[in-house]
This record gives C-alpha cells, sequence and structure tokens, in this order.
C-alpha cells in the first residue's frame, strides 16, 4: 500500500469524501453550502489544503490500476497479448489487435489512450493549482508531492509516446475551446520525459518501506528514464541512468525467481515500483484467467510453443545446439526460467498435475491426502489452454479459493535495469567487464544459475545475447511488445501461424533457433500436427503504432492519424 490512508483514500468516490470533509471541517458554514455544490468538487475550492492535496494525488495515481474493456487485467501485462509470445482467447478487441486487424475504433487501443490522458490531465490539474498551498504545507512534503506528479504525468506520456508515436503534449488545464492540439513527436515527447524526470529526481524519496510503498522514488524514476531512452536509442542516457541506480546500492537481484511473482516476494528488493492492490479495495482477476481448468479458471491468457522452444538449455546452447536436449522429455535440462516463467505439461500447479497430452483423460489430485486420480478437464474442456501451456508467473496458489487477487503487479524490477544498462552500452560499442557483470548477474541469480556469458564477443553477438535474455527474463511481465517493435522485428515474428504443442506428443526434433531467439518450424518433421490456435497478419507499414482513436480524430482537426488506419 502506498500507506493505508492514501491507499483508502485513492479507491473511495471522491464526492461523497469531500462531503464528509465540508461537514466536518466547515462546521456546515451556511455561506458555503449556499454557494458550491455538494455533489462535486467545486472547482473554484478544491485543492486548498493539504488533505485535499492528498486527495487529488491519490486520483493520479489511479490510472495505474487501469484494466482495460474486456480484458479486465493490469494494463502493463495485458501488452504481452499483442506480441508473439501470448494469445489472448475472449474474442475481444485485444485479440483482434493480435491478429493484425487493429483499427481506430479498437477499444482496447483506444481505452490505454482514454486512461493515460485522464491520469496526465489530473496530474496537470494538481501543478496548476498546487502553488497555493506551498506556504500551508511543509516545503518537503510539498516538493516530494509535486516530484511525484511530474513522474506520473511523464510514465503516463511514456507509454502514450510508444504505444502511438508522438502524441499532443498538454502540460497545462487547457479549456475546451482550446482544446484542439497537434502531435508533438516522438523525439520531443521523449525530450518531455527526460525533463520531467530531472526535475523530479531531487525531491522523490530515496526509497520507500512498508508505510509509503507503492509511492514513486528515485529508483522508479532512474528506471523509467533508462527503460523510455533504450526504447528511443538515446543510448548514453539510458546507460547513465541504469548506472546511477545501479550505484544507488538500493536493489539487488531476488535469489529465487519464481518468488517475485507471488505473495511471498511482494517487498523484495529486486522490486522498484509495484501497482499496489488489496483486497476489497482494488483487485485483479489473474487466477481467473491464469489458473488451470481443473484449478476452476479459465485458461485464456496463455503463453505459446514459440515462447517454449526459445529457451537454453542449461549448457547455456540452444536446444537446437544443445546435446542436452532430448525431444522426448523437452523440458529437461532447461534455464529454469521456464518452468518458472510457464507451466509445463507434466507439472504440478495449482495442487494438480497439469497434463495436456490428449490422451492423458485422467490426473492427479493434490488437494486430498493421498492424492486421488480425477477427470483431467485441462484434456476435456473444449476451452481449456489452446497451446497446451499457462502461466505461472503471477499465478499464486494463495488465490485458489478466489476468481480475484490482490497480488501486486510490477512496473519495473532490477532486472530490467541491469539488462537496460548492458544494451545500452553494446549498443554504444562500448563493451567492458561492466556489461558481462551486468547480463551474468541476471543469468547466475541462485535460482537460476545458467552458464555465464565469457568476455570476448562481438557487438552482434552480445546483442543476441541482450535480445534472447530480455525473451527469457520478462515474458508475462508486458516487455515484449516493445522490444519486437524497437528492435524492429515485428513484422517477422508476428506474422503466420501461431502455434500450440502437438496434442498427442512432442515435436521430434529441434526448430533452428535464430539470433533474436525466434524458433523456425520448417525442419521439424512434425511440425504439421502443431495446433495451429490462429493465423496472423502483420503490415509493416502500420502495426509498430496503434492507431490514434477515430473520435479524438473527428473532434480534433489538428490530430493526424498513423499511416495504414
Amino acid at each position: 500500500m502506498l500507506n493505508s490512508n492514501f491507499k483508502h483514500n485513492q479507491m473511495r468516490n471522491l464526492k461523497y469524501i469531500l462531503i464528509i470533509f465540508c461537514l466536518i471541517n466547515l462546521s456546515c458554514n451556511k455561506e458555503y453550502l449556499e454557494r458550491f455544490p455538494l455533489d462535486s468538487p467545486s472547482d473554484e475550492t478544491f485543492l486548498s489544503n493539504e488533505s485535499e492535496l492528498d486527495m487529488a494525488i491519490a486520483g493520479a495515481y489511479n490510472s495505474l490500476w487501469y484494466h482495460p474493456t474486456g480484458v479486465v487485467l493490469p494494463f502493463a501485462i495485458t501488452l504481452d497479448y499483442a506480441s508473439d509470445i501470448g494469445w489472448e482467447r475472449n474474442t475481444n478487441t485485444l485479440q483482434a489487435l493480435g491478429l493484425g486487424l487493429g483499427n481506430s475504433d479498437n477499444d482496447f487501443t483506444g481505452g490505454f489512450w482514454t486512461a493515460f490522458y485522464k491520469g496526465i490531465g489530473r496530474c496537470n490539474s494538481i501543478l496548476a493549482k498546487s502553488e497555493s498551498l506551498k506556504d500551508i504545507i511543509p516545503e518537503q512534503k510539498f516538493k516530494q508531492r509535486m516530484a511525484e506528479v511530474r513522474f506520473l504525468r511523464a510514465f503516463y506520456y511514456f507509454y502514450l509516446n510508444e504505444l502511438y508515436g508522438g502524441v499532443p503534449l498538454i502540460t497545462s488545464v487547457v479549456p475546451l475551446s482550446e482544446a484542439k492540439i497537434a502531435r508533438s513527436s516522438k523525439d520531443e515527447i521523449t525530450d518531455f520525459i527526460f525533463s520531467e524526470l530531472d526535475a523530479a529526481i531531487p525531491f522523490l524519496l530515496a526509497e520507500t518501506n512498508q508505510s509509503n510503498k507503492g509511492r514513486a522514488n528515485i529508483g522508479a524514476a532512474l528506471a523509467l528514464k533508462s527503460r523510455a531512452a533504450l526504447y528511443n536509442k538515446r543510448w548514453k542516457v539510458a546507460a547513465d541512468a541504469a548506472n546511477e541506480l545501479i550505484k544507488l546500492k538500493n536493489y539487488s537481484l531476488h535469489p529465487k525467481f519464481d518468488e517475485l511473482f507471488s505473495y511471498a516476494g511482494e517487498n523484495s528488493r529486486e522490486i522498484i515500483f509495484a501497482v499496489q492492490y488489496l483486497t476489497g479495495l482494488q483487485e485483479h482477476p489473474i487466477p481467473n484467467q491464469f489458473y488451470s481448468r481443473l484449478a476452476k479458471g479459465t485458461s485464456n491468457k496463455i503463453p505459446v510453443q514459440s515462447l517454449i522452444d526459445s529457451y537454453e538449455c542449461t549448457d547455456g546452447l540452444s536446444i537446437d545446439k544443445s546435446p542436452l536436449f532430448n525431444p522426448l522429455q523437452p523440458f529437461k535440462n532447461r534455464d529454469p526460467r521456464l518452468n518458472y516463467t510457464v507451466v509445463l505439461p507434466q507439472t504440478r500447479f495449482i495442487n494438480y498435475m497439469f497434463e495436456t497430452h490428449s490422451d492423458s483423460l485422467m490426473t492427479w489430485d493434490y488437494n486430498t491426502i493421498p492424492a486421488k486420480r480425477v477427470s483431467n478437464t485441462d484434456v476435456t474442456n473444449a476451452f481449456a489452454t489452446f497451446s497446451g501451456y499457462l502461466w505461472r508467473k503471477y499465478a499464486d496458489i494463495a488465490d485458489m479459493n478466489d476468481r480475484s487477487s490482490d497480488l501486486n503487479t510490477i512496473l519495473f524490477r532490477y532486472a530490467e535495469v541491469l539488462l537496460n544498462y548492458a544494451e545500452a552500452k553494446v549498443e554504444l560499442n562500448e563493451i567492458d567487464q561492466s556489461v558481462y557483470d551486468a547480463i551474468n548477474q541476471v543469468r547466475q541469480r541462485p535460482s537460476v544459475n545458467m552458464p555465464p556469458i565469457t568476455a570476448g564477443k562481438t557487438q552482434a553477438q552480445l546483442r543476441s545475447v541482450i535480445r534472447k535474455e530480455r525473451k527469457y527474463e520478462f515474458p508475462a511481465e508486458g516487455l515484449r511488445l516493445f522490444d519486437i517493435r524497437r528492435w524492429n522485428i515485428a513484422h517477422d515474428v508476428m506474422p503466420g501461424k501461431l502455434l500450440g504443442r502437438v496434442r498427442n506428443a512432442f515435436l521430434t526434433n529441434a526448430p533452428v533457433i535464430d539470433d533474436n531467439g525466434t524458433p523456425h518450424y520448417e525442419g521439424v518433421t512434425n511440425s504439421n500436427q502443431m495446433r495451429v490456435i490462429e493465423t496472423r497478419l502483420y503490415n509493416k507499414e502500420r502495426d509498430y503504432l496503434w492507431p490514434i482513436p477515430r473520435l479524438e480524430i473527428e473532434v480534433n482537426p489538428l490530430l493526424t492519424q498513423n499511416p495504414g488506419y
């Protein structure tokens, strides 16, 4: 929680809070009650004291809890289902986006625009009205709160900029009569993000603890700056911001990779910034959508075969090159992150043996002692996982008796910062021991312990290493869509058949794995038996950006549409 009062306030309906505030603090002053309405906050009086500022900032944070319409998962992690590693089973506008059928009426893409501009508008309003509070709020608190608002504004602009390209840059409260604003360029928005973060960093909290958990701090701002710079090829800015965060020594890799995405890992020093959830106030339905059919889930957000085959063997070689890879036991001797990330056939999940071989009509139920055999609905149910796999990240067994969860979702963690640093240094061709150290810290956390990357690699070789490493490390966290766009490989990895496992066997031989970690199945002798989940389109000239919502174009003649929409 940000703290109990902060989280409580941000989830309450603002108008009722203000009614209570008026009744208690104004003693029902007759003149006040006659002049200003009680059924909504007055623009003339709101944000006049410390309590109202806290409420307003709670509102500015509120867009972090955005759950897209029809998908209802935390916004950040939904983006993997518009990428090459995941699939959305529900027939909705996110599935259409993955198929390559996005348009300007798509409510999944349009919802991001609305949610984040709403957050920006709240930030702008606070910054416009806050000067009058300088003399009545302690200086340190005032500067810290304004820094948080500027961080949030930068964060929301980051998502808009990366998803749509350059967008209208609005930094003040704009009257409706002046609301027709043209798009700024992507570079201009990036520069604005940097300026906001640079202004915020000196005043943000150095660290957060249980009393202020969830507030933006210096680490979050540096992580955002590093990510925004990396995505926009500002290599030196990215490397410097990541290095500054590393030097803080406030963060470290969590020893148990799988714990990071469970309740046991919520207070990990690896987590830099996470969206805070709390039962009864704000929850999400990850258990319902990630759990197996046996565990009373719907299995409708899933990983696909090409992700599974990307992971290396424990000797550090891809499955098409490693002598450790056995097609008859394809999940043996693999990078441990595969099993920590994905629910693999013949592994235990939410107290059941998960199996998707079409002949496995019975499986084991471990909810009783001794375990008993039960009908395997992960095979017999028509809407069980279409790929043969499920997500293990964020699917905590503690939520097994509920269809919702208050498990926090991570926006920034230390492993990303280390890989940001390594990638930026490689792209600068400033390859030194610090690059290898950053990569190997991630590969060799105790629960992963993959072989280190040895010195002497070329720039191209290290670029390949880092791209693969990000694919192993971050699935189900919402970073893959950005990666395949910025590396300019989306048009290679997105179109064509999206594949699941062979229903009653494994692949007879390994696919060829390319330098980006992408499997190619042309040489696999039984590849024609793989399940075709869907066949996707991808327009290279259009689909690297989302469409501006049609309504926005209609009401703002200065707003130009992205190509192809």
